[in-house]
């Protein structure tokens, strides 16, 4: 599938290590603002990319264009999709999906009614870890607690300190610790065990924004708790814990590279990815296999794990009072 990139930021070299091993992907172009036409030409050096673009429109109605990959800022991931699926081009989107449940309700919509493909890169969904973690979770016996800290200082919050406000921190860019790191922990959590019967997120807000959070997610039989920072550090941590064992890991959810399953006995097993794929190649290769054999079917499934995560997050900012306005 002939892939135009959206965006030259941090992730985008990530893609681009996954999108070279994934045979379906062919890096046809990527599109970014003037001012990040050094990062485009040396991606597209190092990675034998075949066009640049400036122009939004240009990709839009190149008609070789297959796939977009949305990896802007928050706030624009709707807009840019939207246009794409339009347009008949299939679409991944960099987690959040989009800045609320309506958005992302609409954008699944118009890609079932035109037949297209549209897809959430959400890391931890499609980890090897991750797959074996569901395989093993029923042998901890009844889940008691858990627990995720996703907690990373972020230089940026220098900055807003001083009163300078990017992105990250941005309630109009549709940022916040709720976006950019504990997201990562409501879909690990959402992912393994399913929907919670109720939620309550307690932020510590800034001008309008969560820095930082913690996220309870009410059981029928156990709480959870959900940690996000960006205004102070602490060490990573997934622990799930049954009256019969527990899952650890010294990973953050987003990454997942290795964890332990422990029985009440002391004895323990470690798991990690051992293949050295690129971060993202996971998800990449559940796309472009779902895509191959036109499996709308999973793809719904997906869509459907998207949704309900956008379904907390519109709930836990009501309860924080954040409002990213529009």
């Amino acid at each position: 599938m002939k892939t135009v990139i959206l965006g030259a930021g941090t992730i985008i070299p990530d893609f681009l290590k996954a999108a070279a091993e994934i045979e379906s992907i062919e890096l046809y172009g990527i599109y970014g603002r003037e001012s990040s036409q050094a990062a485009m030409e040396k991606f597209q050096a190092q990675y034998n990319i075949t066009h640049i673009f400036n122009d939004y429109e240009r990709v839009l109605n190149d008609e070789n264009v297959e796939l977009i990959y949305v990896a802007l800022p928050n706030s624009l991931h709707y807009n840019f999709t939207k246009q794409a699926l339009e347009h008949g081009k299939h679409v991944i989107v960099e987690k959040p999906f989009t800045s609320n449940y309506q958005q992302a309700e609409e954008l699944f919509a118009i890609a079932e009614n035109n037949g297209l493909f549209l897809f959430e890169a959400i890391t931890n969904q499609y980890n090897p870890n991750f797959d074996k973690t569901k395989e093993l979770v029923r042998n901890i016996g009844d889940i008691k607690i858990v627990q995720l800290n996703y907690s990373q200082y972020s230089r940026r919050y220098d900055s807003f300190k001083q009163g300078e406000i990017l992105p990250v921190f941005d309630p109009k860019k549709s940022g916040g610790a709720l976006m950019d790191l504990n997201v990562y922990n409501i879909h690990f959590v959402t992912g393994l065990l399913g929907m919670p019967k109720d939620i309550h997120y307690y932020a510590n807000i800034e001008r309008g924004i969560d820095t930082s959070g913690i996220f309870v997610m009410e059981y029928e039989k156990f709480q959870c708790v959900c940690i996000g920072a960006k205004d102070c550090k602490a060490p990573l941590s997934i622990n799930v814990q049954g009256d019969k064992g527990y899952i650890h890991s010294d990973e953050p959810a987003n990454v997942y590279g290795s964890f332990s399953f422990c029985d009440n006995s002391g004895n323990g097993t470690e798991y990690c990815t051992d293949d050295e794929r690129p971060r993202m190649y996971y998800e990449l290769k559940r796309f472009t296999d779902y895509a191959n054999s036109k499996d709308y079917e999973s793809f719904a499934i997906a869509g459907q794990h998207t949704l309900d995560v956008m379904q907390i997050l519109d709930t836990a900012r009501r309860q924080a009072k954040i409002d990213f306005g529009g």
